[in-house]
C-alpha cells in the first residue's frame, strides 16, 4: 500500500496529519523532532482494525472455550463458557463495553476463562494457533477473512508516517501474542513492536531444551493508565503521534508529546453504518475529551473514501 494518504479525503483529519508530519521533519522548523523521537503509538481494536459485533480476539477465545466445554458440560452453565457454547457474541462483546464504561464484573469472568483456556501452552504454540485462526477464519457479519478487517487509511497512515521516519508500534488492550502473529503482514509492524495484555508467563524445561509456558494467572492488563505506563516501559520514549477510539486510549492520548514535543492526537470516530458499524459505547468520555482539547477525530464516514 502506498505512502500518501490516498483513501483520506481532503478535511481537518488529513490536513491536520500532513501539517503535523511536516512540522516535525522539517529542519528548522520551531517544532522539528530528531528522527529518534518520531515514535508513534496505535491502538488495534476498533483503531486499526474493526472491533464490531465483538473483538476478534474474543472470538479465537470463544474456539478454545466452547472446546473445553464439549469436554466438560459442567462448564456450560458457567460464564465465559456458557456464552461460548451458545455462540453469545452480545455477552461477549458486552463486558469489553461494559468495561469502557467502568463496570469490569463481566471482563474479570471472561479474562478468568481466558487464562484458565490457555495455561500450560508454550509461547510458540499459542503463537501458531492465534496465526492458523486469524489466516483461517472470517469476520461473521462482515464476509472478509480477518486478515482484510484492517482499516486501508489507518495502514495508509502508519507507511506515511513510516516514510517520513517515524518508528511505529501497535499499544493495544488485546492480547500481545495474538496480536504479534499478524502485525507484520497485516500493518506492517514486527513484532516487537506490539505492546499489549499478556498471561503470566513461566520458564520450563522440556524435551527441546525448554520453553516459555503460559500460566492460568493474568500478568499485565495493557489499558487505561497501564497503556502509558507500559509504552514507556517498552520504548523508553514519549509518543508525539498517537491514535485510539475507545475510553481506555485516554491515559495514552494524554501521554503523547508532554512537555518538551510536539504532538498530535487522533481518534477514529466510528460513524459508517453502511460500510462497517455505528457506535459510541465505550468511547463517551474520549470523545468529550476530544471536543474540550482539541484533539483530532476521524470521522470514518467522512474522512475515509474506502475503509478495508
Amino acid at each position: 500500500m502506498n505512502a500518501d494518504l490516498a483513501s483520506w479525503r481532503d478535511g481537518a483529519a488529513r490536513s491536520a496529519i500532513v501539517d503535523f508530519v511536516r512540522r516535525v521533519t522539517t529542519d528548522g522548523s520551531d517544532d522539528y523532532v530528531d528522527p529518534v523521537d518520531r515514535v508513534a503509538v496505535a491502538d488495534n481494536d476498533g483503531t486499526l482494525w474493526t472491533e464490531k459485533p465483538m473483538q476478534i480476539e474474543i472470538g479465537f477465545i470463544l474456539q478454545r472455550l466452547a472446546a473445553m466445554a464439549e469436554q466438560d458440560p459442567d462448564l456450560r452453565a458457567k460464564q465465559p463458557w456458557k456464552a461460548a457454547s451458545a455462540e453469545d457474541y452480545a455477552w461477549l462483546g458486552g463486558a469489553i463495553t461494559k468495561h469502557y464504561g467502568g463496570d469490569d464484573s463481566d471482563l474479570k469472568v471472561l479474562m478468568g476463562g481466558f487464562v484458565r483456556a490457555f495455561a500450560g501452552m508454550s509461547a510458540e504454540d499459542y503463537l501458531a494457533a492465534s496465526g492458523e485462526y486469524l489466516r483461517n477464519g472470517s469476520h461473521p457479519t462482515l464476509g472478509r477473512g480477518f486478515r482484510q478487517c484492517a482499516f486501508g487509511p489507518m495502514v495508509e497512515l502508519l507507511r506515511y508516517l513510516e516514510a517520513h521516519g517515524f518508528t511505529l508500534y501497535v499499544a493495544s488492550g488485546g492480547d500481545r501474542d495474538f496480536i504479534r502473529a499478524i502485525s507484520d503482514e497485516a500493518y506492517g509492524i514486527p513484532s516487537e513492536r506490539v505492546i499489549g495484555s499478556s498471561n503470566a508467563l513461566a520458564y520450563q524445561e522440556d524435551e527441546h531444551g525448554a520453553s516459555v509456558v503460559y500460566q492460568a494467572q493474568p500478568d499485565v492488563f495493557d489499558d487505561g493508565p497501564v497503556k502509558a505506563v507500559r509504552i514507556w516501559s517498552r520504548i523508553g520514549r514519549r509518543p508525539i503521534l498517537s491514535v485510539g477510539n475507545a475510553n481506555g486510549d485516554i491515559p495514552m492520548l494524554e501521554f503523547t508529546g508532554g512537555p518538551s514535543l510536539p504532538a498530535l492526537r487522533l481518534v477514529v470516530l466510528h460513524d459508517d453504518e453502511e460500510r462497517e458499524f455505528a457506535y459510541t459505547d465505550g468511547a463517551d468520555e474520549l470523545l468529550d475529551r476530544a471536543s474540550d482539547k482539541g484533539w483530532t477525530v476521524i470521522s470514518v464516514r467522512n474522512d475515509w473514501t474506502t475503509v478495508f
